[in-house]
């Protein structure tokens, strides 16, 4: 670590997530963004992403979020696993998907060409599971799993469901899919389909089925809710201990010593959370979006899971930030050295986002994380900090502000360029941390170098093809920009400053225009890059006068749904069930009649 050259300029410590106070949040939850995102959390060979907006494919990162219009690519002899939660997707070898609409209701994927097998263990009334191909839009109605194959140069795709049901739209009409039987689908103006009993597993459905047993047999699954992706990473590489303060605590293998959580990894931007941590730890995800960090009785940091829950909500760094100026806050550290720095949240700290938030949002991300923050901590905070932006040393204290063992600092260009922290932080002493005062300065907007890690590699490894130029026929609409070739979609990529709408507010249909593919005309979204903070705030001060004393009728909060297994599709895997006597010879699905006001899917007539 690289050692203080002079005395650290006062500072103020404060949850940066308060820095710049966010704008006073709406009722409605349609501001907030989404409570869940994808994760890559296998890969095998080759496998690459490509950001939304970007156009470089680049080596994958298994712990960066993935979320509404980014692509992702397996390459020859490769093969990766992505999860939303409890629910897998699986690739096999040269298949591209990407995510058309990623939200806490939402999950819509095209699968561009290729093979996936998806594992849907939990489905919740009211939520949307779509798989959209070149020739149709595959909706999964129960838990089960599916194995979907798309040949986009033939216009065939082919359906086996293992377990569950689903419809089929495309063509103009639509059809019921039942378990126990493979469907195959050829044409686009009108779809030709083929009905057969489901085969035996091969080397990929075998590989799935292996996946499914090492979460199945988790025995982190006792502490840590299913729909907290990653949990199965602690099992090898740490131990769950318990605590008389905070009961079950998993602590991690291997660390160094005076290692602090947020201290191996570094920023990236994505929208609409903005600054995110991305662990380099192979465990390091879920420790580092949900639960809280703690220094326990024993002299080691310890993770604390909150309750066990159905759906916690994601965070994109569970930390406060020293001194002030923004999320991204900017601090003089001697010298003329300008640098970020940064401290875990504790189990009884309240987080409060700097991204826009309704009130029920800031509840439900703090109690779906933490076993000892109650709702009426929550309110004060949120009334304090948001309502009537009263932030002040004696109003706001976090557990580890002062501890110089829980705070990473490092300079302005590591932090903005995604670089490795761990390589250029700065060491604090007791000394410098005693006396503190705000700092004021700008926030920290995001760079081009902000959207992916400093060490990622543009890799040859990517489709052919681009996704974004295979058509895909969706029921839902998207919510990422398409190139409109009308009457089908397309998934086209456009700068970071034009990101898809990733909150939980509804996207309205697009209108089906003969738009050029041009790149620069302003119809597909191309603008030249700039700060998405602009007009936000001035020199890190929300211009806005205070609402002193703002009265504001209470959000009732609703308790999250405990989670058992019960709740998830958790059994042995389906290839070492004895095999079930051949089911009767079932007459080929018959198309549905479409109702006189459904929506019909985006196909070319």
């Amino acid at each position: 670590m690289k050692k203080l050259g002079s005395a650290f300029v006062s500072l103020l410590l404060i949850a940066g997530l308060f820095a710049v106070l966010p704008k006073p949040a709406a009722a409605q939850s349609d501001v907030d963004p989404p409570g869940r995102v994808a994760r890559l959390n296998f890969i095998e060979g080759s496998v690459s992403y490509q950001v939304s907006g970007d156009t470089d494919w680049v080596q994958a990162d298994p712990n960066r979020p993935l979320t509404t219009g980014d692509n992702l690519w397996a390459d020859q002899n490769s093969r990766g696993e992505v999860h939303i939660g409890s629910t897998a997707i699986r690739l096999s070898a040269e298949t591209g998907i990407s995510f058309l609409n990623l939200d806490d209701r939402t999950a819509q994927i095209q699968l561009a060409q290729g093979t996936i097998e998806v594992h849907l263990r939990n489905l919740t009334p009211g939520d949307a599971w779509e798989i959209d191909t070149p020739n149709l839009a595959f909706t999964l109605t129960r838990t089960g799993e599916y194995r979907i194959s798309t040949d986009p140069n033939s216009n065939t795709t082919s359906i086996l469901v293992r377990e569950g049901e689903g419809s089929v739209t495309g063509g103009g009409e639509s059809w019921d899919l039942a378990s126990g039987q493979q469907y195959t689908f050829s044409g686009t103006d009108q779809l030709a389909y083929d009905a057969q009993a489901a085969p035996g597993f091969d080397d990929f459905e075998t590989w799935c089925q292996s996946r499914d047993q090492t979460e199945n047999n988790s025995p982190s699954a006792r502490y840590v809710s299913r729909d907290v992706d990653g949990y199965y990473d602690l099992d090898q590489n740490g131990s769950w201990q318990s605590d008389s303060d905070y009961g079950e605590v998993w602590v991690p293998n291997g660390v160094a010593v005076g290692w602090a959580p947020y201290h191996m990894g570094h920023w990236v931007w994505v929208a609409p959370w903005g600054w995110t941590w991305v662990d380099a730890e192979p465990w390091g995800w879920a420790p580092f979006h949900y639960g809280r960090w703690a220094y326990v009785s024993g002299g080691y940091w310890g993770w604390v899971p909150g309750p066990l829950v159905v759906r916690p909500v994601y965070a994109p760094a569970l930390v406060g930030f020293v001194g002030g100026g923004g999320f991204s806050l900017s601090v003089a550290i001697g010298g003329g050295f300008t640098g970020v720095a940064w401290f875990p949240l504790g189990p009884r700290d309240v987080f409060v986002p700097a991204y826009h938030t309704s009130e029920r949002y800031v509840q439900n991300v703090n109690l779906t994380n933490s076993r000892i923050v109650n709702v009426t901590q929550v309110t004060n905070v949120y009334n304090t900090v948001i309502v009537n932006r009263n932030v002040t040393v004696n109003n706001v204290h976090y557990t580890y502000e002062n501890n110089t063992r829980a705070i990473t600092a490092v300079s302005k260009e590591t932090f903005v360029n995604a670089r490795p922290v761990q390589a250029s932080a700065v060491h604090i002493s007791d000394e410098q941390i005693k006396s503190v005062r705000v700092v004021e300065s700008a926030p920290m907007a995001p760079t081009r170098a902000s959207y992916v890690s400093a060490t990622a590699r543009v890799t040859t490894a990517k489709p052919s093809v681009p996704l974004a130029q295979r058509p895909v026929v969706a029921r839902l609409t998207p919510a990422t920009p398409v190139n409109r070739r009308v009457p089908r979609y397309t998934n086209d990529s456009k700068p970071f400053v034009e990101q898809p709408n990733r909150t939980n507010q509804t996207t309205a249909a697009p209108n089906h225009t003969n738009e050029t593919n041009t790149q620069g005309n302003q119809n597909n979204g191309f603008r030249p890059f700039t700060s998405p903070n602009q007009n936000q705030s001035v020199n890190g001060q929300d211009n806005r006068p205070p609402a002193q004393n703002e009265v504001r009728p209470a959000v009732r909060y609703s308790a999250p749904v405990k989670a058992k297994d019960e709740n998830y599709d958790v059994h042995p895997p389906l290839n070492q069930k004895p095999p079930a006597p051949k089911p009767e010879e079932k007459p080929k699905p018959q198309p549905k009649p479409e109702k006189p006001h459904e929506d019909k899917p985006h196909s070319r007539g």
